[in-house]
């Protein structure tokens, strides 16, 4: 089975995007698919990322408009060797009109996404998304779509997985914190949450770190912690799921990495730092798997800090056990069985 992956990162988008493709790609490879990358070339780019993991990328320009990446994505894809079976598309700017031009070159298209605020042309549509609406793509689809909707459906690395059959029992102490505000973390809330714990004044809690590959404010993050006693930096870190079983609290962003704390039963607070986080946010904290704190420019560390200070005992186990209950670490092989066994010359049936 051939499939081309089409996805982009960089400062302002974020890496989230082409980690969970690369982690559907994985997948995806393990079921003999021949799987290909079309990228940006941004501020950014996860290029280099993707191609030391193996796969052929295929690079646009950067700062192109929709209409010209359209036309460019469609003579990359009419030079392929051989018609694709599958176009996966995860892309905020990708909507039915780019779509409609392309499918005629593709079999099968299927979108990522997790706004539900346009139209697509698809035959398979991943929200991993925890929502308050049964169906919130009525309407934007084509009536055969097939929907795969929640975290049942999570990308998650196999690495969440193997660490969530081994963990250790949490026993609700806070004696070592992680912060990781995403891949990009453009606003630098890494420092601020530093000094919020700073500001708390318990020199017996350890902090982790972990810099994003398109961090621009790395140098500050790095000189700031080492400064801090019982703080280390993390870069390029590849264990993430095995740090995560290790800490008593995570401070971080909203997106991916929402799930991947909820698989291993990680309390978080949580802040929103791109509109695209804020629904499922919202969703995730009334279910009570984490605290959201809303957006993180309207937070100060004083906010951070006070929040720490609320959370006892009972509330880090809540929010442990509602966050395992949600996420089962399963997802990808659900998402690449639908995609590796679906009929080809049909409409996929789900």
């Amino acid at each position: 089975m051939n499939i081309i992956i089409r996805t982009d990162a960089s400062i302002s988008i974020g890496t989230g995007h082409v980690m969970r493709c690369l982690t559907l790609a994985d997948e995806l490879k393990r079921g003999n698919a021949a799987v290909r990358f079309i990228c940006r070339e941004e501020e950014g780019n996860l290029i280099g990322t993707i191609e030391e993991q193996g796969y052929k990328v295929y690079r646009l320009p950067r700062s192109i408009d929709i209409e010209t990446d359209k036309e460019l994505t469609g003579a990359i894809i009419k030079d392929l060797p051989t018609r694709p079976d599958w176009l996966i598309i995860d892309h905020y700017d990708i909507d039915l009109s780019w779509e409609s031009h392309i499918r005629k070159l593709v079999t099968k298209i299927m979108i990522i996404d997790d706004l539900a605020d346009r139209q697509h042309d698809c035959d398979l549509l991943l929200n991993q998304n925890y929502s308050l609406s049964k169906d919130p793509y009525n309407g934007l689809l084509p009536e055969k779509c097939v929907r795969l909707l929640g975290p049942e459906y999570t990308l998650l690395r196999p690495q969440f997985l193997e660490v969530r059959k081994n963990l250790r029992k949490r026993t609700g102490e806070l004696k070592r914190i992680l912060i990781f505000m995403g891949g990009s973390d453009p606003d630098n809330e890494n420092c601020k949450v530093l000094k919020a714990i700073q500001m708390l004044d318990k020199p017996d809690i350890s902090i982790d770190v972990i810099i994003g590959q398109s961090n621009p404010h790395r140098d500050e993050v790095k000189s700031m912690a080492t400064r801090m006693p019982n703080a280390a930096c993390h870069l390029h870190l590849d264990n993430m799921a095995e740090l995560m079983s290790e800490v008593d609290l995570s401070i971080g962003a909203g997106g991916t990495t929402t799930w991947e704390r909820c698989s291993i039963g990680l309390p978080a607070i949580v802040s929103v730092i791109a509109e695209n986080q804020y629904a499922s946010a919202v969703s995730v904290d009334r279910y009570g798997a984490i605290i959201n704190m809303g957006y993180s420019n309207l937070l100060s560390s004083e906010d951070y800090t006070e929040a720490i200070k609320g959370l006892d005992k009972l509330q880090l186990d809540t929010m442990s056990q509602k966050g395992m209950a949600l996420v089962d670490a399963e997802g990808s092989m659900r998402v690449a069985g639908k995609i590796l066994h679906a009929d080809i010359g049909e409409k996929c049936r789900g």
